[in-house]
């Protein structure tokens, strides 16, 4: 029996990005997926995904106690992904107030109503590789020290720690996701590197870089992602996986603009070119950042399954689609 059938899961963020797959494979998993939705979009991931109708929604906020409080118990919420987060860098720097009490204050509220609740037997956190801040070896491992300093990047080092906090205090049945940047259909954030570019080839413009193109990163597709996550959960039941983080990356990490002639080639758009913006590196900007998941492997038996390349060319594929989908309406 598939380990999901009719759990009942609660989800913050669910209509984000990555929520809103990790949504979607629960439902099609037989789960009973309950999500908290702060903002009614106009354009929601849970009906790009088509899944708006597969779930039960709560409108509220993921700082409002008593109501996280009456979610699991109305729900009778077994299991809890936290994911609900300002995740703007830019937003973050320009207030970054709004981003604590989301990213922090929301992820004390989920720990202490999972904390008081009777029921919940699982919690997966979202922390981020930002949390790390710069290190000189790599890739980084888990048991690197947490140096982000920025506001988004401290905001997930706090949640981060808080949630080993209520573990070890507490004995809270949780653990922690630590990704590098995922990618794939269904970010609509057209800032980040791999969207916005793909947008960019799509309507047939240069894609631009907005550094020197020589800064090095790990992306990881959504479905291993969304998989990695599920496996976590799975493994706080055993006890081997509750109080701790993963790391979940692919090691193979590549430059911005490597990446974005990568997608050029990958588009059939051989005949732009990335326009570079900037000579010199970005004052602050980590030159280099990617991840071990060496534990997640060992621990887990979680690998990589999708390869830069296939993960980009079904990306691409679903862009494809969601635009022209946009012209005929």
């Amino acid at each position: 029996m598939n380990f999901w059938s009719d759990k009942n899961v609660f989800l913050t963020g669910a209509n984000g990005f990555i929520g809103s797959w990790l949504t979607k494979a629960l439902v099609e998993a037989g789960a009973n997926v309950v999500c908290i939705i702060r903002d009614s979009v106009k354009q929601s991931n849970l009906d790009l995904l088509g899944i708006r109708d597969r779930v039960s929604t709560v409108q509220g906020s993921v700082e409002d106690y008593l109501l996280i409080q009456r979610i699991l118990n109305e729900y009778e919420i077994e299991t809890c992904f936290h994911l609900a987060a300002q995740t703007i860098v830019g937003s973050a720097n320009r207030s970054p107030l709004s981003t604590f009490e989301s990213n922090i204050r929301g992820t004390w509220t989920i720990l202490e109503s999972c904390r008081q609740s009777k029921l919940i037997e699982r919690l997966v956190v979202a922390s981020s590789d930002k949390a790390y801040g710069d290190h000189p070896t790599l890739p980084y491992t888990e048991d690197f020290p947490l140096n982000g300093l920025y506001p988004y990047d401290a905001s997930k080092v706090c949640a981060d720690v808080l949630t080993r906090c209520f573990c070890y205090t507490y004995n809270l049945p949780a653990a922690i996701t630590r990704c590098a940047n995922v990618y794939g259909g269904g970010d609509l954030n057209f800032s980040r590197i791999i969207p916005g570019t793909i947008r960019s080839v799509l309507r047939g413009e240069n894609p631009i870089i907005r550094s020197d193109g020589t800064p090095v990163r790990d992306y990881i597709y959504i479905s291993d992602v969304v998989r990695g996550y599920l496996l976590l959960a799975q493994h706080i039941s055993t006890g081997m996986a509750t109080g701790q983080a993963f790391n979940f990356g692919t090691n193979r990490p590549i430059s911005v603009l490597d990446l974005v002639n990568l997608i050029l080639r990958l588009s059939g758009c051989d005949s732009l070119a990335p326009r570079i913006m900037l000579k010199t590196k970005i004052e602050g900007e980590i030159d280099r950042q990617f991840l071990s998941s060496e534990k997640a492997e060992k621990m887990l038996g979680w690998t990589p399954e999708v390869s830069l390349e296939e993960g980009l060319s079904k990306t691409i594929d679903w862009y494809r689609q969601y635009f022209a989908s946009l012209r005929e309406h």
